[in-house]
């Protein structure tokens, strides 16, 4: 879903852009980066709990406890 909603959005605001639409644009370009950046972490964060070795494949921890999941420690 994540990586749907990335596209579209990107897709999008680099027409908004291209049509001089500035303020739509800049910010479907910012909402497809928090779309990227939110696929990147869930794929980072599987990984980590497959494997179990959760050294440095986690993206740092201050950005990572604004997207906890409930019962996550």
């Amino acid at each position: 879903m994540c990586l749907i909603v990335t596209i579209i959005m990107f897709v999008l605001s680099i027409q908004n852009l291209y049509q001089a639409h500035w303020l739509m644009g800049l910010l479907q370009l910012l909402i497809s980066f928090g779309f990227l950046f939110l696929l990147i972490r869930n794929i980072r964060q599987t990984r980590c709990d497959r494997t179990g070795n959760c050294d440095s494949c986690a993206l740092p921890a201050f950005i990572t406890k604004l997207f906890k999941m409930k019962g996550e420690k």
